[in-house]
């Protein structure tokens, strides 16, 4: 079998390759995953392979600047060519050199090398494969901190080589992530893009004194409500509660801090719907993966937004960019029950509010340092979304639109020999406009002596809640029902 050959095969397969050095088997080229290396053959020269992999790398990201390849079967291919092409070259110069030529096996070993090099994610492969991993925080290519979920956070080998060499790695990734091209450059400094596990990546160089680097992994994806309680995240009647208020079709926003858990809660919310109704999500990248879950949501239209190119027109947008309010917008307009907006940061709230004003079920997440602080803080992102509006207009958008805003909370008592715990602390009811033009609202769930929600005050939609299955005696439970939590955080 010939190095194109062999190329050919791993590149026509839909196996995303991990880079990954695994055992040989019986029939190396006919069993070997694509992408990895096949331990018959003789260890290749790493020179070699960064110097192949760093010309190829750049010749493939042009190629996908000009022309859109959205099939990962498609880019391999197309990769597979350059290889072969640039290892010819290199060869042809050995021979005119009077050297030696590569012998078949050292030539093919390099060629997988590459492949693996180019398809997998180097050396930062084993930390996404490794379940136990939460984060990744890269401060330069030797400054490498791992973030595990039982709250340790340890030092990690260097990711690459240089510097230099983790840009290159970044802008290939960039440049083959799915139909929504990102690029990685001084013109535009940042990335942020969803790798093949679901992971989240973000980026930044140039604008640094070193690349910077985050991975942010998603453990937990088919997840509902009754998870939640076994997680400790909630317990059995704010469980119920929130249960009950999803098929009442109340529009709830989840807030928190950073990895507190908002989007795995999401997760459980939304695992909650009828398995027939149809609602759409909108992400900037793709992280809450119902649609990958499509025995529970079969009718479920997942959006991703689209960062565009540096070029920009007279209006200062971004050629080909797609925002997440263009997506709302669109929403609007797919006869859809719900709408789940993944993060609310931006001129996207408006849409949002709209969508929960004229239909119900909506959900979406929210920055923010407690529930009522988020009232506030979706105001002040209307006032700053370009449009001329008063913040009492605002006030009243909000209060004609969000029924309930559930606040989660990252305990870390790990510095002290403690866990690092997340749960409920607040679910505050939303009841029109009050005093003041201003929201008036129920802290239905408040924290209790530990800071977990318990049961505070009756919600003014309790009927709707009622009817919709709820038992409303087991707001009786004046200390909430909580257990021990679980051993070890989860999520």
């Amino acid at each position: 079998m010939s190095i194109d050959e062999v190329l050919r095969a791993d590149s026509s397969t839909g196996t995303q390759p991990t880079g990954r050095r695994r055992a040989a088997s019986t029939d190396p080229a006919s069993t070997r995953l694509p992408g990895t290396i096949d331990l018959t053959l003789p260890a290749p020269d790493l020179v070699v392979v960064r110097e192949v992999r760093s010309v190829v790398a750049e010749r493939l990201a042009e190629r996908l600047r000009i022309q859109s390849v959205d099939s990962p079967g498609a880019r391999r291919e197309l990769a597979r060519s350059l290889v072969a092409t640039e290892l010819s070259e290199r060869g042809r110069d050995r021979v005119r050199r009077g050297e030696e030529p590569w012998p078949f096996e050292v030539e093919m070993a390099t060629a997988q090398a590459v492949m693996a090099a180019l398809f997998g994610l180097g050396r930062l492969q084993p930390l996404i494969d490794d379940p136990a991993v939460e984060n990744v925080e890269v401060d330069g290519h030797d400054r490498v901190w791992v973030s595990y979920a039982d709250g340790r956070v340890e030092p990690h080998p260097p990711v690459a080589d240089s510097d230099q060499e983790l840009i290159e790695i970044l802008q290939l990734l960039a440049a083959r992530t799915g139909s929504a091209e990102r690029s990685f450059s001084s013109a535009h400094p940042a990335l942020h893009l969803r790798l093949e596990d679901g992971s989240r990546l973000a980026a930044v160089a140039w604008t640094t004194p070193r690349v910077h680097v985050v991975i942010r992994r998603h453990r937990v994806r088919d997840v509902d409500l009754d998870d939640m309680v076994a997680l400790g995240t909630l317990d059995t009647v704010l469980a119920a509660f929130l249960r009950a208020a999803i098929r009442a079709g109340k529009n709830i926003v989840v807030t928190g801090l950073q990895n507190a858990g908002k989007t795995t809660l999401i997760r459980a919310l939304a695992n909650e719907f009828g398995p027939m109704e149809r609602f759409a999500t909108i992400e900037k990248e793709y992280e809450l993966h119902l649609q990958d879950l499509p025995g529970r949501h079969p009718r479920v239209v997942a959006m991703e937004g689209r960062e565009g190119s540096a070029e920009v027109d007279t209006h200062g947008h971004r050629s080909g960019e797609i925002t997440l309010t263009e997506l709302v917008n669109t929403a609007l307009r797919l006869n859809l029950r719900r709408i789940i907006v993944g993060e609310v940061r931006g001129p996207e709230v408006l849409p949002m509010l709209e969508a929960m004003s004229t239909g119900d079920g909506s959900l979406c997440t929210l920055h923010s340092r407690t529930a009522q602080h988020a009232i506030d803080r979706i105001v002040t992102l209307c006032l700053s979304a370009g449009v001329q509006m008063t913040d009492t207009f605002a006030y009243r958008l909000l209060a004609g639109s969000v029924d309930l805003v559930v606040h989660i909370e990252l305990l870390d008592d790990t510095a002290t020999g403690g866990q690092r715990q997340r749960f409920v602390t607040q679910v505050v009811e939303v009841n029109g406009l009050g005093e003041r033009n201003r929201p008036a609202t129920t802290l239905v769930f408040g924290p209790g002596p530990d800071g977990r929600a318990v049961p505070l005050h009756r919600p003014t939609c309790l009927p709707d809640l009622v009817r919709a299955g709820f038992d409303e005696t087991v707001l009786d439970h004046r200390q909430g029902t909580w257990a021990e939590p679980v051993a070890g955080d989860r999520q």
